[in-house]
């Protein structure tokens, strides 16, 4: 058997994960500082991995992006991401429904010295999407928040960007298994059905392992 068809397991992607970070992503004491803060705060541990972050960051970065929204906040860890990679004058607004993380989001982006970039805005983001304004548009919009309600934000924006990136769309390949059915494979189903139909988009979804274990992101151009 080729040494490349051999089966791999969670350790195996968390280990080259570790690995090429070593290389490719330098020590940040900002960012190891937000990762210790949510911990200490008692955030869940599903922020994106370093890579993930890295590669938002160089994907902004390459586009020349100016203005960023999020949909998911949490404690900010992806934020800083997003606003290291735009300009002084470039702008970040990050959605997150609970208090208390977007509290603790807040200490974090201030503690980043980025808190001239990035706007927090605290509610359901559904009914806030209705009150941004659309010009200019955003570059970019990321969104890693409640996938039950995905397909209503994806609709909300459509006049506000873009591309998009949902995080977390393949969900240990649950997504596509018929007989499994929770509200967050439910909600990606129904985007991806929606998407299917129109003509306006253009996408694909990207299969990842890594530390983050085995999932995937949505990438959706308007064309």
């Amino acid at each position: 058997m080729d040494q490349y068809q051999t089966q791999t397991s969670p350790a195996d992607w968390a280990r080259s994960d570790n690995y090429f970070e070593s290389f490719l992503i330098p020590d940040d004491p900002v960012l190891d500082a937000t990762v210790k803060n949510c911990d200490e705060k008692g955030l869940p541990d599903i922020a994106v991995s370093p890579a993930q972050g890295k590669f938002i960051y160089l994907l902004l970065r390459s586009i020349g992006a100016k203005r960023v929204l999020e949909l998911g906040t949490l404690g900010g860890y992806s934020a800083i991401w997003l606003a290291k990679a735009l300009p002084d004058d470039g702008e970040v607004v990050t959605m997150e429904l609970l208090d208390h993380h977007a509290k603790v989001a807040a200490e974090n982006v201030e503690a980043a010295g980025l808190s001239n970039k990035v706007k927090i805005i605290v509610g359901r983001a559904v009914e806030e999407l209705e009150k941004l304004e659309p010009s200019p548009p955003f570059d970019l919009v990321f969104i890693d928040a409640d996938k039950p309600q995905i397909r209503n934000t994806s609709s909300t924006q459509r006049g506000l960007l873009v591309q998009v990136i949902v995080d977390n769309v393949v969900r240990q390949g649950r997504v596509s298994d018929p007989e499994y059915t929770d509200a967050n494979a439910e909600g990606v189903r129904q985007l991806v059905h929606a998407i299917k139909t129109d003509l306006d988009v253009d996408s694909t979804v990207i299969q990842t392992v890594g530390i983050k274990g085995h999932d995937g992101f949505l990438y959706a151009l308007r064309k």
